[in-house]
């Protein structure tokens, strides 16, 4: 039996850009991946946080399974660590025998914003023009949501602006964009302008007003994966149409569509799967917010990684 193949953090960004990413999850919905069939992801507590276990059967070839094993600690980043790692372990779908391990951090930080984007392109393309981005956050994935949405755009849309929105305007985000205090007046004259709005925090309280964003924007929410924790209004889920990775599993861990369940806000009924936007079995009105809230699912984790293994060197 073969050695895994073992590919660090460079390896996996080497083998798979953000453009192979977001065309890899699309293809897979588009082929026939149902995501309410993914297997369940679960929560294990520990002493500085939480492990999250997430397996996954749902390849496009079905030659592979995997699981990712993520660590989630809070008290890292005062560390100076990061807050989440990760590894994915693939493995031969027949004789379940290890085939690779993969850097799970890096390939979280790809399959994320290629999800979100796969699940917004379709609106974004469906207009003109330069795109003005505001994004909570100027982390990995604050970050990584600017490099997908530039190049899975490209040649059809540029973006004009980007602007970062943070608590400490220390914080110098990678892509050099600019940088606004969370609660400068300057921060609400760029959501009053955003064609597009990202929230990658890790915020348990909503991050803006809702009647601020546009009714053409597109709003992107992935910081949250609890019930209890959210990062847009509720009124923005009244006024959006609201797509989510799979209904099963924003029900279960998705606090933005959650608690405005709870409270009135938005019904179960009205929430569109992300599959029916890409395949175009469903268009979202142009005339209203497009909200897409994601959690995270096993199976992207999966997809992406059998993009990188059949990719590398």
């Amino acid at each position: 039996m073969n050695a895994p193949l073992v590919l660090d953090a460079d390896a996996v960004r080497a083998a798979c850009g953000p453009v192979d990413a977001v065309e890899a999850i699309t293809a897979a919905l588009v082929s026939g991946l149902d995501p309410a069939a993914d297997l369940p992801r679960h929560a294990v507590p520990v002493r500085a946080g939480q492990f999250l276990l997430m397996p996954s059967e749902g390849s496009r070839s079905g030659a592979h399974v995997g699981i990712k094993v993520a660590t989630v600690a809070p008290g890292n980043p005062a560390r100076g660590l990061p807050r989440i790692q990760a590894s994915y372990l693939l493995f031969d779908a027949g004789s379940l025998n290890l085939v690779a391990v993969l850097d799970g951090t890096a390939l979280t930080t790809l399959r994320t914003p290629a999800v979100s984007v796969a699940a917004v392109r379709p609106r974004l393309l469906a207009a003109s023009g330069p795109l003005r981005l505001a994004v909570f956050g100027a982390g990995p994935q604050a970050h990584g949501h600017v490099a997908t949405l530039a190049a899975a755009l490209t040649p059809h849309r540029s973006l004009a602006t980007v602007t970062h929105l943070v608590r400490n305007t220390r914080v110098k985000p990678a892509d050099g964009a600019d940088v606004v205090a969370l609660d400068s007046p300057q921060a609400d004259d760029v959501l009053r302008a955003a064609d597009v709005i990202v929230c990658a925090t890790s915020a348990r309280t909503p991050l803006f007003d809702a009647d601020l964003v546009l009714d053409t924007a597109v709003v992107i929410a992935v910081g949250s994966h609890e019930p209890d924790a959210r990062e847009v209004p509720a009124a923005l889920c009244a006024r959006a149409t609201v797509v989510v990775e799979d209904i099963a599993t924003a029900l279960r861990e998705a606090g933005d569509v959650c608690l405005a369940l709870h409270e009135g806000a938005l019904q179960t009924q009205e929430l569109v799967p992300m599959r029916d936007v890409v395949t175009g079995h469903t268009n979202p009105a142009p005339d209203r917010p497009l909200l897409f809230k994601s959690v995270g699912m096993s199976w992207q984790d999966l997809v992406t990684a059998e993009v990188v293994l059949s990719r590398a060197g």
